[in-house]
């Protein structure tokens, strides 16, 4: 069978990013695996990483940890994103670990406990700055609470999420520090000490090895990519390798003429008698729409840039005047090549002025994933 396009995702790359990780810290690793995997592949994933070191699996949602339970995987996972509302008894059947961020949420999740006979497991996220998830104005009556039913329910973690880990330089990932630990000094007040205290997402977990304490959330850096390319680097400088790698066919070349206007609104203008191909993938599929020409494919061992705007369903490529590139040749969009000097996926994000997490998780899923290793 052939595909119009495809993903390729090296399950052995990202095994060995796991690994790599796993040497640098004593902490255990959580595999985060929210988002289908970053679209690497949410099942596929958490086999790889549970086999390459991962002792724990992280998702935002809570179907996404019941489907990792109804493929047999029986890893401890912990959903972190769960609105009032939620299947908590299917929750805690699958034994899923459940984060709470309100007293509304303790509640509810107590009630399905109650209902069921059986304790969940709760981890308690605490805003230390970001202002997003975890409790702030209600810490000190959600202390006074849970004190009360900690018998009730199984207290295993406490964490946060840091919002500038990826900035070296500034201080308010130690002032994020400092001020979980007075969380931490409460709850210990109230007589509760979880067992597992994470505050590290990538970013922390390549450059801030203090603050890795029990366990570390691999994301991004997992998928070997960096958090961030401008402040820490590209994923080599941390051994670490990209594991996807896009690829789509041609489905027509032809020679235009110089000063031809390209795709809608003419906004690209050739420069030069040239042939130009064009590839079968559209922002429909996940490529972005104002993606500009310092972005393209790699071909027959050169690089041809985009021209013009992406389409819904196709984008072109100026291939050259002598490339001997026909339609029906497939081309990489991102990622491994032969000679490696194929475009990656920090240029895609680059060129389309957003950041790697946003070029991988927003791959389709009418794109098929091939899997490799």
């Amino acid at each position: 069978m052939t595909y119009r396009a495809y993903v390729e995702i090296d399950l052995k790359v990202i095994a060995a990013n796991v690994a790599t990780i796993a040497k640098s810290t004593n902490a255990q690793i959580l595999a985060v695996v929210k988002a289908d995997a970053y679209g690497h592949g949410l099942v596929q994933v958490a086999q790889t990483a549970t086999s390459a070191g991962a002792t724990w699996l992280g998702v935002a949602l809570l179907e996404e940890a019941i489907e990792l339970r109804k493929a047999g995987i029986s890893q401890r996972t912990i959903a972190w994103l769960t609105p009032p509302g939620e299947d908590f008894i299917s929750a805690l059947k699958h034994d899923i670990d459940l984060s709470v961020s309100s007293i509304s949420l303790l509640r509810e999740i107590l009630s399905a406990s109650r209902t069921l006979g059986k304790k969940a497991r709760i981890h308690i996220e605490v805003d230390t700055g970001m202002r997003r998830g975890g409790l702030l104005d209600e810490w000190s009556d959600f202390v006074s609470e849970i004190a009360k039913v900690q018998d009730e329910i199984q207290i295993v973690g406490l964490w946060t999420h840091f919002a500038r880990a990826d900035e070296p330089d500034s201080s308010v990932t130690q002032e994020q520090i400092d001020e979980f630990e007075k969380y931490r000094a409460d709850l210990n007040s109230a007589g509760i000490s979880p067992e597992y205290i994470h505050l590290s997402n990538s970013a922390a977990t390549l450059t801030r090895s203090s603050a890795h304490r029990s366990m570390v959330r691999l994301g991004i850096a997992m998928y070997g990519l960096s958090p961030d390319v401008t402040t820490l680097g590209d994923a080599a400088k941390y051994a670490l390798k990209p594991a996807m790698t896009l690829k789509g066919k041609l489905s027509l070349v032809k020679r235009a003429s110089k000063g031809s206007a390209v795709g809608y609104g003419g906004t690209s203008i050739l420069t030069e008698e040239t042939k130009i191909g064009i590839v079968v993938l559209g922002y429909s599929d996940g490529i972005p729409r104002n993606t500009t020409s310092s972005a393209g494919v790699w071909i027959n061992g050169e690089r041809a840039p985009i021209v013009g705007r992406v389409s819904m369903d196709q984008f072109v490529v100026n291939l050259g005047a002598e490339s001997t590139a026909t339609a029906g040749d497939y081309v990489t969009v991102f990622g491994t090549t032969p000679d490696g000097n194929g475009y990656s996926i920090d240029e895609w994000a680059a060129a389309a002025a957003t950041i790697n997490y946003e070029i991988v998780t927003r791959i389709a899923s009418r794109v098929p994933r091939i899997y490799l290793n």
